[in-house]
């Protein structure tokens, strides 16, 4: 075995491993969800192969039950919207042919350029980015399938499917937490959008709730200098 291969990095793939069964579990939530809010199975599996994007996918069959496609669609678009700095970040990771670049774009996700990123040298990055990306791609799709079954076959609440995706987020979420500016934005956001749900249309809150982020965009003060 090559000592470069993807089979011999037994670290990445065991990492690798991990998050791939995490988000499978977070796609039999989604799939169960999906199909108790009224999309058909079909529209389902679509979803989540040409779209692949669990944020973006939970929301858009949320709003879309609700009665707000325009909302998904503009939701989405605003939730995506970060995947142009990663591909500016990433594109040399993907490989030289046409057909990595497309493949590639597709695959992009948080967990794959978070992997590919971390690595400190470019043939690393390149197995991480098509490891992490493949692997998520399978592991989603067949818990979204998984959870198509479960849905039509009883109530997703019944079985707690309709926590884990909350639960999973909010798991993500808690070690950014430490840093208070990133706890203010989180909170801010969590606030516009409980106080505008009895208030606003659906969908607008979650919107609403992403203007939060403009807080970032607040230049820090640096402490002046003590003589």
């Amino acid at each position: 075995m090559p000592e470069g291969s993807l089979l011999h990095d037994r670290s990445l793939l065991r990492d690798v491993g991990a998050i791939g069964l995490a988000v499978g579990a977070v796609g039999v939530s989604f799939g169960a969800i999906a199909v108790a809010s009224g999309l058909p199975p079909w529209l389902t599996v679509l979803m989540s192969m040409i779209i692949f994007a669990g944020g973006s996918q939970f929301m858009a069959v949320g709003l879309i039950a609700a009665g707000s496609p325009l909302a998904a669609l503009f939701a989405g678009l605003l939730l995506n919207a970060r995947h142009l700095p990663f591909g500016l970040a990433i594109g040399d990771t993907l490989g030289p042919r046409r057909w990595q670049r497309v493949l590639g774009a597709h695959l992009m996700v948080d967990e794959s350029v978070a992997f590919a990123l971390a690595q400190p040298d470019p043939a690393r990055r390149h197995r991480a980015y098509w490891a992490t990306g493949a692997t998520l791609f399978v592991t989603w799709n067949v818990g979204a399938l998984l959870g198509i079954v479960l849905g039509t076959s009883g109530d997703p609440n019944r079985l707690g499917l309709d926590a884990a995706f909350p639960a999973g987020l909010l798991a993500l979420t808690l070690p950014s937490l430490a840093d208070p500016r990133t706890r203010l934005v989180v909170l801010t956001g969590a606030l516009l959008a409980v106080v505008t749900t009895p208030l606003l249309p659906a969908g607008l809150p979650v919107l609403l709730s992403l203007a939060a982020l403009a807080l970032l965009a607040v230049p820090r003060r640096q402490p002046e200098p003590t003589a």
